[in-house]
């Protein structure tokens, strides 16, 4: 679905549907871009004062205030112009152009900043709650990512803003909905928490029953990984054979090793029988660890597969061979410094085979390492059920979403 036919399908088949400068030409109301740099220079910012709203504060809808900067009230009063109310909307204006938050009591008078575009509609009916869910859509960011100018970077214009297309329901209407929305999205919230403990679990698990493996505080005997298992590094069939690829064999690359999934992800390419003879190919249960990255702190992202697949040269596998290999798994992750603590001084964004085949990781009884994995992929079940009772709940919210904006909720 294109960005207009997907506003097209929410918007002009509502029976509310008008454009945010339709309503702010109905109510007196503006769309101003923040003050220029030259107006608010960085030797203004001091450490206490009065909040400057800046795309950096603005997550899902609402103005966060963790790295938010302030100015003394002398600026704002010279700057008057651009002080916040409650009900204005506040949107990056260039480069994450879906980017918003709508300004509540909290942020009464509060000053917009650089970098920011503020839709003030100035309606005497109009609930921050709804305009915050309407906003929120993936319909809306994508269609300011269609009209915004630029070559390089997306940027928003007053022009673009005011195009937006809008619904403006009565206001015993909008509460409706916001209510219905708010109410489904808090269900969302909660499996989204539920699921961020869940991610935290089995490393406390590990951690309580071996202690840290990094300092193997507890005493445990220690191999290397040469002899837990075999080592292999992956690579890269030709490109310049397309015979190598487009076939049944997922081929894993760094980013499919992400460490709140305890499986990796599903492959974006795939490789042919005929890839497959030059390819590096591991089973099952194999733990697949990054070793090559641009960024240092990448190193040692760690994943299980539960199915055969083919990985790139960034990437080490185990296969375990002594042991459980949910357990060296479980301790690889844990101890990611483990993998990062081999980097070598002048390369700090990589761990060569040798390296990672000297890595010391604890050994305890092969009874001890059963019992963590048990463990371990029984949280992972617990997972599993919450992803799928997730998705089930984000299919349900963009029902409704759907529908309420349409008016047929």
């Amino acid at each position: 679905m294109t960005a207009q036919g997907g506003m097209d399908d929410v918007v002009l088949n509502s029976r509310w549907a008008t454009t945010i400068g339709a309503v702010c030409d109905r109510f007196g109301g503006e769309v101003q871009t923040g003050p220029f740099g030259s107006q608010l220079h960085a030797s203004d910012y001091i450490d206490t004062g009065i909040p400057v709203v800046m795309p950096q504060d603005m997550k899902d809808g609402t103005i966060v205030c963790d790295r938010i900067a302030r100015v003394d009230s002398s600026h704002v009063e010279r700057l008057s112009q651009h002080k916040l109310r409650v009900g204005d909307v506040v949107f990056s204006r260039r480069g994450d152009v879906g980017r918003f938050a709508v300004v509540t009591e909290r942020e009464q008078g509060w000053l917009c900043g650089t970098g920011s575009i503020r839709i003030r509609l100035n309606s005497p009916d109009v609930h921050v709650g709804f305009v915050r869910q309407y906003l929120q859509q993936d319909v809306v960011g994508q269609w300011l990512m269609h009209h915004a100018k630029g070559v390089t970077m997306p940027n928003l214009n007053t022009g673009v803003i005011k195009a937006l297309p809008f619904v403006y329901p009565p206001l015993d209407e909008q509460r409706r909905i916001a209510d219905i929305l708010d109410r489904a999205d808090a269900l969302r919230t909660k499996r989204r928490a539920a699921l961020a403990l869940l991610d935290t679990l089995t490393q406390s698990i590990f951690l309580d029953m071996f202690g840290d493996p990094v300092t193997n505080d507890r005493g445990w005997p220690q191999q290397c990984l040469a002899d837990v298992g075999a080592v292999i590094t992956g690579n890269t069939p030709s490109r310049a054979n397309p015979t190598y690829y487009d076939g049944p064999l997922e081929w894993i690359k760094s980013d499919n090793l992400n460490s709140p999934f305890y499986f990796a992800t599903s492959a974006s390419e795939t490789l042919s029988a005929e890839g497959r003879t030059v390819a590096r190919v591991v089973p099952p249960n194999a733990v697949l660890v990054t070793c090559i990255a641009g960024s240092p702190s990448c190193i040692g992202n760690a994943a299980m597969v539960d199915r055969e697949v083919a990985f790139n040269q960034q990437i080490n596998a185990l296969v375990v061979r002594q042991g459980d290999p949910h357990f060296f798994y479980g301790q690889l992750v844990v101890g990611k410094r483990l993998v990062q603590n081999a980097s070598t001084a002048s390369m700090k964004g990589m761990v060569n085979k040798s390296r990672f085949e000297s890595i010391r990781v604890i050994v305890p009884p092969i009874a001890i390492q059963r019992d963590f994995a048990r463990r371990a992929l029984a949280v992972e079940d617990l997972k599993s059920q919450h992803r799928a009772s997730l998705a089930e709940l984000d299919a349900l919210f963009a029902s409704l979403q759907h529908r309420a904006f349409r008016g047929e909720l």
